[in-house]
């Protein structure tokens, strides 16, 4: 099977543990190992920042006349959890992953978070095998070939509710972890979003990051629901 993700992808591992460490959950590896160190989740770290900065590069060379703020909502948009999943779906990344008896029977194999964590630490597997060409090339072929050049597919709420809120002076945005649930595998967070210490937003997600994004996006909801 790994060797038809391998055809997929259109690269070949000369160190095909890696591309194994980029499938392997952390649920699997608490379950078969007991150890997480032998999950995904330290090539996801690396992936996500080797993503981040060419899809940056890539939208700086390609719009010179776009200001940072757009620059910063289209890499948004482009490397945000629903964006990778639909990549993963492409590739049928699901299939091939490695998942706790668990995380098995909650539909783990469909659910976006884990699958665009596979995604960033394929990524990773690909730069640590073959370098910042073969990262590139992964991204290029399956990142950089849908990029929302008028539209954004997925907005980045947080930077948008910035931008709105500063329209006034003095205004202050703050977000809050309020509460954590679920096993290791699986947190869920809880943020509450204050606007001059009053709860504007609540998000829940199993990231921080994710979980204010949400509360962002009920923020706008209720205070800009034109723009939201």
């Amino acid at each position: 099977m790994i060797k038809e993700l391998e055809e997929s992808i259109d690269y070949r591992f000369d160190n095909i543990t890696l591309l194994q460490n980029a499938l392997t959950h952390s649920s699997y590896a608490n379950e078969r190992w007991h150890n997480s160190l032998m999950s995904n989740e330290r090539l996801e770290f690396l992936g996500d920042s080797i993503l981040g900065m060419v899809v940056a590069d890539y939208l700086y060379r390609s719009f010179p006349d776009r200001p940072e703020g757009e620059l910063t909502r289209m890499r948004a948009d482009m490397v945000c959890e629903k964006t990778l999943a639909l990549v993963a779906n492409r590739l049928e990344l699901g299939r091939h992953l490695l998942l706790g008896k668990g995380e098995e029977l909650g539909g783990g194999r469909n659910r976006d978070s884990i699958l665009a964590d596979a995604v960033e630490s394929v990524i990773a597997a690909c730069y640590l095998d073959g370098g910042m060409d073969a990262a590139n090339q992964f991204i290029q072929k399956f990142i950089l070939v849908n990029v929302p050049v008028t539209k954004l597919h997925n907005a980045d709420y947080k930077t948008a509710l910035q931008e709105l809120v500063q329209q006034k002076r003095n205004q202050v945005l703050s977000y809050h972890l309020v509460g954590e649930s679920g096993p290791d595998h699986d947190k869920q967070f809880r943020v509450e979003l204050t606007l001059n210490d009053r709860v504007v937003g609540v998000g829940i997600g199993s990231s921080k990051k994710r979980a204010e994004q949400d509360a962002a996006h009920a923020a706008m909801d209720a205070l800009f629901p034109d723009q939201a």
